[in-house]
Order: C-alpha cells, then sequence, then structure tokens
C-alpha cells in the first residue's frame, strides 16, 4: 500500500535530498541540514534513544514511519530504520502527510 508521505518521500529521494543510515543521520542533525527526521518505529531503543535525544537537543523536528520496511521500500532500498530529509520544503510537506495519516 502506497501513501502518500511515501511517495513524497520517494520523489525527495530521487531528488537527492534524502540521507539514511543512523551515523549520517546524525552527522546531517549535528551540522544542522537535517530539516526532518524519520525514525522507524520498529527501531531499537537505543537508536530510538540516540536520535531522539539528538533531534531534541538540535531541535530537529522527528517523525515515525509504521516500520523500517516500510520506510526502507519508500527511498527504494532494503530495510531502514532511520532517514533525513535534508530540504525544507520536502520536510514541511511531509510533516503535513505524516500529521495528517497519524489525525485522519
Amino acid at each position: 500500500m502506497k501513501n502518500k508521505w511515501s511517495s513524497l518521500l520517494g520523489l525527495a529521494t530521487r531528488a537527492r535530498k534524502v540521507v539514511s543510515g543512523e551515523e549520517l543521520v546524525v552527522k546531517e542533525i549535528r551540522s544542522g541540514r537535517a530539516k526532518l527526521v524519520i525514525l522507524s518505529d520498529d527501531a531499537s531503543t537505543n537508536t530510538r534513544k540516540k536520535i531522539e535525544d539528538k533531534c531534541t537537543s538540535y531541535e530537529i523536528p522527528l517523525r515515525y514511519a509504521p516500520d523500517r520496511y516500510m520506510l526502507g521500500q519508500a527511498i527504494g532500498k532494503d530495510a531502514r530504520v532511520v532517514v533525513a530529509v535534508i530540504d525544507d520544503g520536502f520536510a514541511q510537506t511531509l510533516m503535513t502527510l505524516f500529521d495528517e495519516s497519524l489525525w485522519g
């Protein structure tokens, strides 16, 4: 099932505005380039804590994908636990779509 946020995330990936992988995402958060971080709900406890703490301290918005397989499929890769969007326009629209899918 394709939903709106995964389609837009795929488009952002093709535009080279998405970074995936825990260490690369943390690097983007620290540099201030990350505009939105998407974490899978099935991330390990350590990864979840690390990413949530970084996003909080650097004031980066954080949203949650249902699972690592859906997140990976959205960007055309295997399972991915965390991705960062480095474009403000994509990030704003994705946050809106995530909030809509959460609240109906």
